[in-house]
């Protein structure tokens, strides 16, 4: 089925539903209209619409004819049902020119999930994001849903840059404090880069100055690339938050290697991932942690198609400074296992550092009773010394938001941040929220 006629049976059923209350969030006892059921059902339809102009910085130099604010509207429609049974949801997202895998159509289904409730046991299944670990920020054991780093103009939300995948997720609780999980992912979807125009990052854009039929890529929809995982997590001396979590899965990066005729072949390394996490509030310090090892099947370190095994750590903590600004903090850091073992100058991570570090600073500011708010992000590659800031204000009233902000690359072309220091950008919007 196309994905183009997806969104149009969802607001076709939904339509169905009376809505006779005019909120757009009501009940019907369902045994009082003699349906016979055995719950309250409440439908709730929320959403927002925003019109934004982004303008780049380099192109203003290049006078009018070379500059372009970009698509001005976009929005969110949100549906929900729910009884004490179960719920289901559906989040479509609209925007003119959205790319929806290789189809350009100005709607496309964000989530669509059902979730049945068991007594203590929930299960649902359809099209999410999840979120495992503590961390705030691309923690190493928030690895269900890869990124999508298509369009780099908005790294402040990382949620909204998460790909939703299908999957089964259930849990189990256990006693007062504490939850077991399971999910399933039947198929796979890696990071997403853009491989051409403004975005393209240097590795990716030369693919496409190779001939046609060079690159070849797997089909990741088999049940070949299926991913399973648990996570048990609990809370000790009603104090300290820990998780513990396996998972099998694929590494999102591919692992790209060239045969004699000059073909590029993409691959995803399976991979078994053992982590543990903890978060705790000590004298005000809002702290988090994970840790994880990366098993992959090199486990020598001397097959060069594939990635070494990896230890992967996260720390940082949010706290309130003085003058009601607030602090957020955190390091990221991947390590290779066995980097002396690659000897082969064509190994995939020949020539590449030992370690992969990133540091995230949030701070932010209100003012005139919340409705003013002065905030800077900034990531900062270590060992490329690459970086991204971007300074905003927002001033919003209830349902309606103002937000000015911009975005300046800098550093070392090497880094994934520096080799963009073209597009740094001003933007502008304004955003109602229903």
């Amino acid at each position: 089925m196309s994905h183009r006629i997806l969104p149009i049976l969802a607001v076709l059923l939904l339509s169905l539903v009376p809505l006779s209350a005019q909120d757009f969030g009501f009940g019907f006892d369902d045994e009082a209209a003699g349906g016979g059921g055995s719950g309250v059902l409440s439908v709730s339809i929320g959403g927002e619409v925003s019109a934004s102009m982004t303008g780049f910085i380099d192109d203003f130099s290049d006078g009018l004819d070379e500059t372009r604010l970009g698509d001005i509207f976009s929005g969110k429609l949100n549906f929900s049902a729910e009884t004490p049974n179960a719920a289901g949801v559906i989040n479509l997202k609209f925007a003119t020119g959205l790319i929806y895998y290789d189809e350009k159509s100005p709607v496309y289904v964000d989530e669509a999930y059902v979730r049945a409730y068991f007594g203590i046991v929930d299960v649902e299944g359809g099209l999410r994001r999840l979120t495992w670990g503590k961390a705030d920020s691309m923690g190493p054991l928030d690895v269900i849903n890869p990124l999508d780093y298509s369009d780099l103009s908005d790294l402040s939300d990382l949620t909204s840059i998460k790909i939703a995948r299908p999957l089964v997720h259930a849990s189990l609780v256990l006693g007062q404090f504490s939850k077991l999980e399971g999910v399933f992912v039947p198929n796979f979807e890696p990071v997403r880069f853009a491989e051409s125009g403004r975005w393209a990052p240097a590795q990716f854009a030369s693919l496409s100055q190779l001939p046609a039929g060079s690159v070849i890529r797997p089909d990741t929809t088999t049940l070949n690339y299926a991913q399973a995982g648990m996570r048990y997590t609990t809370t000790i001396m009603n104090a300290a938050d820990i998780g513990v979590q396996y998972y099998y899965g694929r590494l999102t990066t591919p692992a790209l290697t060239m045969s004699p005729a000059f073909e590029v072949t993409f691959a995803y390394n399976p991979y078994h991932q053992i982590g543990l996490d903890y978060a705790q509030v000590i004298a005000g310090f809002n702290l988090r942690a994970e840790f994880a090892a990366n098993i992959t099947r090199d486990i020598d370190g001397s097959d060069g198609a594939v990635y070494n095994p990896s230890l992967a750590w996260s720390l940082g903590f949010d706290r309130d400074l003085f003058a009601g600004i607030n602090l957020n903090l955190q390091c990221n850091e991947t390590i290779r296992l066995l980097d002396g073992e690659i000897s082969d100058p064509q190994d995939i991570e020949a020539d590449s550092d030992i370690s992969s570090t990133q540091i995230t600073v949030q701070l932010s500011k209100k003012f005139l009773q919340d409705k003013l708010e002065l905030k800077a992000l900034a990531r900062w590659e270590v060992e490329s010394g690459a970086c991204i800031i971007m300074p905003g204000l927002v001033w919003s009233n209830d349902d309606v938001a103002v937000d000015i902000s911009a975005g300046i690359f800098a550093g070392s072309d090497e880094g994934l941040f520096g080799q963009f220091h073209d597009n740094s950008f001003v933007k502008v919007g304004l955003k109602y929220t229903f």
